[in-house]
């Protein structure tokens, strides 16, 4: 027991001590109130570690918290040990927030709606996915119906989709399960005889032993108060589940603010021992059947925002697949939950809740309404010093559109103010509902941003500062469509006239962060000497280096970036993908037309389009056993 004791403590300090204290809105910590059933499974491939924890945790609706439980740590496998802690957290009036000092020692950032909380450490050099939900009566009864679940076991590896309909009273009977591993065709197998027990208020499921079945023994399963989203795993191992039941009536998946999570193996190099492995929390606006998202990634040990776009069909409850991210993606709820499942080789797990409705009376900024004014990156990315923002809410402005007529940008425009930091920020134009904001280069940590029209101050909304958060504009405005670029006689780059291999093009940006020289807040770029960014910034397209010539502040140009490019020649003519990084930051949503001036490549498979959009790297891996596991 001493030695086991001595693990715990040594892998514990492996991931690092709690983070340093922030100051962070917390006027959303009830929103955790109660006592919460939760899983969290972490994965260290470099380090050779692994653990699970499960049980209860106890949120007093006040900042603080108290975890009843068990973990379960790789070298003592088959063996989990109680395990109890107690920490802080802070939750945002949007539901945005975190767990410091939690479970393994590394805080857990997510989001909350719903009742479900979902997130991820990102920061700790492990990879994780924390989901909890609360304790409230849970009976047999609640398990009943027809569920659809996602499963990932990142050791063996393999993912794989389950259908199963308890009868709400202790049998499950048969669960259809679709297995995936490196190809992309399900391995199918129909487990029988499967039961279940109700223990705490949680579900203990029995799947019979089997020499070939993917599931055996024992799988603890918790759920959603009226059961209609369903999680857990293994007491004993390093699984995890999602699930959601069909059926429920409610609106449609889409046309709303989602809240999101999840794990990603690329397993394309197993048979060399190597696998590319990340995790995540962010956000996405799915909306008329265009999703544009922000996931905070850690992949191994870098740590990036990721900033996309994606389609998805409409009219949908969530069933359907989707090319980029080559996963299935299954909605509850009404379309209030989305769950994902990867498709061999690139397997996943992914859980998505629909973000509450805000509103309020007065002046009042939306407590998810701070977006990246180019791409339309949703909230969870943050903001970078010098970052063109759009701030959304209500009376928040004139009720006509007024815009800044000359630069330097005023910090007072139609009788408002934004205040960042208690810093008056530079502004573009404000409306009623909406205001365009440079944020100042002296802001760091945390961005405290308040509006206040006509002396009447708003509610304070907080973000994370980043390094960078590129944001590229586009036509249409929105993020979503051609990139605005220019070609060297300053004509727009179009499907009618576009960029020809070799050609250096100029592209017009938001989110680089700070320069050198500086400039005063607002302020035009300098012209004709230049202000550059201090943050290295690299781009490509369609996962081809396109090589960086120049990236600052847009000569002459207020709250505005400009990165100088040279496209690349091998391309597939047509519309490709172009992306934009940044030393904490990977940005692919615009799109450039290329020209056929040089010789084409063959188009590129959704994976390999996944795999140069995410930037994945790998690291080596020794699978823990068969894809089937024996008893």
């Amino acid at each position: 027991m001493l030695k086991l004791a001595r693990v715990i403590l040594l892998f514990l300090a492996a991931l690092g001590g709690p983070a340093a204290a922030q100051v962070f809105d917390n006027t959303g910590n009830n929103l955790l109130n109660g006592t919460y059933y939760f899983r969290q499974v972490a994965y260290s491939f470099g380090q050779g570690l692994s653990a699970a924890a499960y049980g209860n945790i106890k949120f007093d609706g006040a900042g603080n918290y108290q975890i009843f439980g068990a973990m379960e740590i790789d070298s003592n496998s088959g063996f989990p040990q109680p395990y109890s802690s107690s920490g802080t957290y802070s939750i945002s009036a949007s539901g945005f927030g975190f767990l410091s000092n939690q479970l393994l020692g590394s805080p857990t950032y997510g989001t909350i709606s719903n009742g479900i909380f979902i997130g991820s450490s990102t920061e700790s050099g492990f990879n994780d996915l924390f989901i909890a939900a609360p304790v409230n009566g849970q009976s047999a009864g609640t398990l009943q119906g027809s569920y659809t679940l996602a499963y990932i076991h990142p050791l063996i590896p393999f993912d794989a989709l389950l259908q199963m309909s308890p009868n709400g009273a202790g049998t499950v009977g048969t669960v259809a399960v679709s297995a995936y591993q490196v190809d992309p065709a399900p391995i199918s197998q129909s487990i029988t005889g499967v039961k279940y027990i109700v223990s705490n208020n949680a579900f203990v499921l029995t799947f019979p032993n089997s020499q070939t079945n993917v599931l055996v023994g024992q799988e603890y399963l918790y759920s959603s108060p009226d059961g209609s989203f369903v999680f857990g795993g293994s007491p004993v191992d390093f699984d995890m589940f999602v699930g959601v039941r069909s059926g429920s009536a409610g609106t449609n998946f889409g046309n709303a603010l989602y809240y999101q999570a999840g794990l990603d193996e690329d397993v394309t190099q197993l048979a060399a021992q190597s696998v590319g492995f990340d995790s995540f929390y962010g956000s996405f606006n799915a909306n008329n059947g265009v999703i544009v998202g922000h996931q905070r990634v850690q992949a191994n040990s870098v740590v990036y925002g990721y900033t996309y776009d994606d389609t998805y069909p409409q009219n949908t409850n969530g069933d359907y697949s989707d090319t980029f991210t080559s996963a299935r993606y299954f909605g509850g709820n009404g379309g209030a939950v989305r769950i994902g499942l990867g498709i061999g080789p690139l397997l996943s797990i992914s859980v998505a809740v629909q973000a509450p409705n805000f509103s309020h009376s007065g002046v009042y900024l939306n407590p998810t309404g701070v977006v990246n004014a180019a791409s339309s990156a949703p909230f969870t990315a943050g903001v970078a010093r010098g970052e063109l923002i759009t701030l959304v809410g209500t009376n928040i402005g004139p009720s006509t559109l007024q815009v800044a007529a000359d630069v330097p940008f005023p910090t007072k425009l139609g009788g408002v103010q934004v205040m960042i930091n208690n810093v008056p920020a530079p502004i573009y134009y404000v409306s009623q509902n909406q205001i365009s904001a440079i944020v100042p280069y002296q802001t760091s940590n945390i961005a405290q941003i308040q509006v206040i029209n006509n002396g009447t101050p708003s509610n304070a909304v907080t973000e994370f500062v980043v390094l960078t958060a590129p944001g590229v504009f586009t036509q249409p405005a929105g993020g979503v469509g051609y990139a605005a670029a220019l070609h060297p006689d300053f004509s727009l780059i179009t499907p009618s006239s576009p960029a020809q291999p070799g050609e250096t093009i100029a592209v017009f940006v938001t989110g680089l962060g700070d320069v050198f020289p500086a400039i005063p807040d607002g302020s035009a770029g300098p012209s004709p000497s230049f202000s550059t960014a201090t943050n290295p910034i690299s781009a490509g397209i369609n996962g081809q280096t396109a090589t960086v010539t120049y990236s600052g502040l847009a000569p002459g140009l207020a709250g505005l970036y400009q990165i100088d490019l040279q496209i690349p020649s091998g391309l597939t003519p047509g519309d490709n993908f172009l992306e934009i990084s940044g030393p904490d930051s990977f940005a692919a949503e615009a799109l450039i037309s290329i020209g056929s001036g040089a010789s084409s490549a063959e188009a590129q498979p959704a994976e390999a389009r996944v795999l140069a959009r995410r930037n994945m790297p790998t690291v080596s891996f020794r699978p823990r056993g068969p894809m089937f596991p024996t008893p």
